[in-house]
Order: structure tokens, then C-alpha cells, then sequence
């Protein structure tokens, strides 16, 4: 074995060996989070947040275009507030943290520290919605909630957890609706365009639905175990929280009316997805158009006369047309190829002495480990375009990965060989019936991811009971 793969060795598990392991190693080694001191709590560290940023810069440039203003409201809800809504406050309740005491003083009502804003909003919509006139209204917020979990994994399921949640009111129910789809369309779009990750878009059942909700879309994603993960997902809430709050509004014919809302959300979960469908043996792989840094910059032999000077010149050269910076340390080039491979930049630029005699650089993928010999010349036309190589060749890769791992099953024989042979999605009929959705989850741990916009006819039979089938549904383990 050689030394550099020994090293990747020592540092992470292989996934083939320990998933789990290897995901909590890649997380710590390539310097994403810490963990806080309450259970479930997480530090997110510069370069694990620099990634966060880009996702969220991008998001909340696509909330902006669509009309959407970002607000900020608190980080505490009255219990009285809370339960408001009973569906609502039933699906929170075991997650909820409390808050009991004010200093040495004990509070007449328990404050719940947000697992969610609906009600927040809800309440400032019945204060400040009035006509028809105020409609629509299109908020945004980022920030964090808190969610009082069981077992707990870096950014996949945390205590505490960062996210964006919007929150939408409208004249209509159609309004709400194409709401709804707008904003599963925004994430999707930058969950496939930006993280080449391929998503599922579809609708939840009723028993996965967001607790209070007409109906929940998501878009569903496949991590490198088959499991699926929950990317994103966007909620019609009817009329229902309004009546519950007693939103209305005067329309143009000066009768009252129910607003009709929408709530959609993205958290740093999204994170877990980027490492769990792009990361190898080696650690992460971030896909070009969200990394921080896309093009790394390694010496060789920095300590020779003109070495740096030459990296720097060719740093300053580039950092207009991508995102690049110099590892100009007192390590090993060996131990910087390891540090730009763990990190996941999509390249990594090496310049050494004979380089510079030949006027040349060495680009090595990260998505591939390729290396390529390119005329210093020609640098600033073929870098741009070997990211886009490397942005569509991960997304191709994850897509391909996906239908490699998507079975059909046409009765449960089926649907348990399939998980054990080939854990992944199974496209499966449904025959609508709650008690069948609960009895494959019963006997297989699976549960359904969607129904898909794009329907298929697989049978004509309920993969579960046998009686006749509603629709096609994805299933799958999930995280």
C-alpha cells in the first residue's frame, strides 16, 4: 500500500466498510462541524459554513427574483400560541425544548424555543392582513430552530439546525397552489443545477405530510447507500391555519375571506446530501458552482527561488474568473495533495520548478484524480470549462448511481428481496390505503418518498394487499 493511500486510510473509514463511520469521519477531518456541547448540537466551522453560504446566497437570490422579502421573527413561542393549531402542535410536540424559567424566576407559560414559525406568522398575518389589497404576502426567514431529537448525526439530524423557512399568504387556494409548486421548483433547480444532486419531485402521502398541512411536496434525493434523504420540501396549508387564527381579509367585493397560505423550507441537511452522494474514500467532492474554492493552488518545491512569486502571479491571474486560493504553507506538497483531496476543491493547480521552465501547470481533477499538463497560456480558457466537465460529470454520476439503484417490485416478495439485494428506491403501485404504507414500513423499515409528478403503471396491483392500485410511489429506507 502506498503512503498516500495508507494516510487516507488512517484518517477515514471506507465507506464500503462503516458508512456511518465514514460519514462522521469525512465531516471532522475535512473540518466541517464540531460538536457543541448540548447533545445534538453542532459548531459549523469556516469551511463547512463557506459552503452554507453559497447555498444560501444562491437560494436567496432566487426568493428575490421571485418577489419573496426576507423578515426576521423570534426565536420564542408562547405554549398558549403554539397550540393553536392541533395537528400542528400534536406533530411538534415530542420535539419541542422548553424554556421555564426567566433568571431565577419561574414563567406563568411555558415558552417553547421554535421547532418551526407557521404559528409566528400566522399571528402577525391576523394583525396585519386586512384586504385584498395586502395580498400577497411573500416572506422569507433564515434562521435556526431547534428540535429535540432521539438520535442525532452531523447536519442529517440535529438538536439545533439552520435553515431558511418561508411563509406565504394568498387570496386564493389556487394562488397558494402555484405557490407551492414554484417553490419546489426553485429547489429543485438549485439542488440539481448547483450540487448535482438528481431529485425526485413529487407529493408526500397524507401520513407523511407536514403536520397541518393540505398537502406537502419535496424533492427526494439517493445517498451513496441507498438510503434516501428528504432535500427540501414545500407545504399548501389550505385555509386550515387560517381559520385556526382567523386570517381573513375584505375582497373586492367587501365580503370576508380565508387567506390561503403556503410554508417551504431548506436546511443544512442539505449538507449531509452534498457529502453522502459525492464523497469517496478520500473525502469530500463538492461540486464547482457551490464550492468556496473551486481551483486550489499547490507549490511544489515553494521553497526554490521564484516558485511562490510564479503561484501567487498565477493566483492573481485567475481569481477574477473563479475561485481560487494558494496553499502557500510549510507542509508537503503531499500533505497539501491530501488536505485539497479531503476538502473536495474540484481542482487542484500544480506548479513546480520545471513547470515554470515549460510555461505550464498540472490541473488534477477531483472527481476523477486525472491530471492534465495545460500551456500557461491557455489556463484561463480551458479552467472555467473543465469545472463545468467536472460539474456535469458529477451530476451524471449521481444520476447513474440513482437508476442503478432503483428497483421495481410488484408484490412484498419482491420489495424485501429488492432491499436486501439492492437497497435503494423501489417504484412500487399503492392502492391508497394508509394501513398498507403502515405495514410495509412495519415489516421493512422502508417508507414512501413520493408520488411522483411523472407517473408510471408498474402493475396493476397493490405491491402491498393486492387490491387494485391508485398511483406509483417511490420507496425507500431513508435517513
Amino acid at each position: 500500500m502506498g503512503k498516500k493511500n495508507k494516510q487516507f486510510v488512517e484518517k477515514v473509514t471506507a465507506m464500503e466498510e462503516d458508512f456511518a463511520q465514514w460519514y462522521t469521519d469525512v465531516v471532522k477531518q475535512a473540518e466541517l462541524v464540531e460538536y457543541g456541547q448540548v447533545r445534538g448540537t453542532m459548531i459549523i466551522k469556516p469551511y463547512g459554513y463557506a459552503i452554507w453560504e453559497n447555498i444560501k446566497d444562491e437560494l436567496d437570490k432566487k426568493f428575490k427574483e421571485t418577489g419573496h422579502s426576507n423578515v426576521a421573527f423570534p426565536l420564542f413561542i408562547p405554549e398558549s400560541l403554539l397550540q393553536k393549531e392541533k395537528d400542528h402542535v400534536e406533530g411538534f410536540a415530542p420535539e419541542v425544548a422548553w424554556v421555564t424559567h426567566g433568571g431565577e424566576e419561574e414563567l406563568t407559560e411555558r415558552i417553547a424555543v421554535r421547532p418551526t414559525s407557521e404559528v409566528l406568522f400566522c399571528d402577525y398575518y391576523s394583525n396585519n392582513i386586512h384586504s385584498y389589497r395586502d395580498l400577497p404576502k411573500l416572506y422569507n426567514q433564515w434562521g435556526n430552530v431547534v428540535r429535540w431529537e432521539k438520535t442525532t448525526r452531523p447536519f442529517l439530524r440535529s438538536s439545533e439546525f439552520h435553515w431558511q423557512e418561508g411563509h406565504t399568504a394568498h387570496a386564493t387556494d389556487q394562488d397558494a397552489a402555484e405557490e407551492t409548486d414554484r417553490m419546489l421548483g426553485i429547489y429543485a433547480d438549485l439542488v440539481e443545477k448547483y450540487l448535482a444532486i438528481p431529485v425526485l419531485k413529487g407529493r408526500k402521502t397524507d401520513k407523511e405530510k407536514f403536520a397541518g398541512a393540505k398537502y406537502t411536496l419535496t424533492i427526494e434525493s439517493m445517498m451513496h447507500d441507498g438510503k434516501a434523504l428528504q432535500s427540501g420540501t414545500s407545504h399548501h396549508f389550505g385555509s386550515g391555519f387560517a381559520e385556526a387564527f382567523d386570517i381573513t381579509y375584505l375582497d373586492e367585493n367587501g365580503k370576508s375571506q380565508y387567506v390561503h397560505q403556503t410554508s417551504w423550507g431548506l436546511s443544512t441537511r442539505i449538507m449531509g446530501a452534498l457529502i453522502m452522494v459525492h464523497g469517496d474514500n478520500r473525502g469530500l467532492v463538492i461540486p464547482p458552482r457551490i464550492a468556496p474554492t473551486q481551483a486550489m493552488i499547490v507549490p511544489i518545491a515553494q521553497h526554490k527561488e521564484g516558485v511562490l512569486d510564479k503561484a501567487y502571479e498565477l493566483r492573481d491571474q485567475l481569481k477574477n474568473l473563479v475561485r481560487v486560493d494558494i496553499d502557500a504553507s510549510d507542509k508537503t506538497p503531499g500533505w497539501k495533495f491530501n488536505e485539497t483531496e479531503m476538502k473536495g476543491f474540484p481542482v487542484r493547480i500544480e506548479m513546480g520548478p520545471k513547470d515554470i521552465e515549460k510555461n505550464q501547470v498540472v490541473l488534477v481533477r477531483r472527481d476523477t484524480g486525472e491530471k492534465e499538463f495545460i500551456a500557461l497560456a491557455e489556463l484561463q480558457d480551458r479552467l472555467p470549462v473543465l469545472l463545468e466537465e467536472i460539474q456535469q460529470n458529477l451530476y451524471e454520476k449521481a444520476k447513474a448511481h440513482r437508476e442503478e439503484k432503483t428497483s421495481v417490485a410488484k408484490n412484498m416478495d419482491e420489495f424485501k428481496a429488492a432491499l436486501e439485494e439492492n437497497p435503494g428506491f423501489i417504484k412500487a403501485m399503492w392502492c391508497g390505503d394508509t394501513a398498507c404504507e403502515e405495514k410495509i414500513k412495519e415489516e421493512t423499515t422502508a417508507t414512501s418518498r413520493c408520488i411522483p409528478f411523472e407517473q408510471e403503471k408498474v402493475s396493476d396491483t397493490c405491491v402491498c394487499c393486492g387490491k387494485e392500485a391508485k398511483e406509483l410511489v417511490y420507496w425507500a429506507k431513508a435517513y
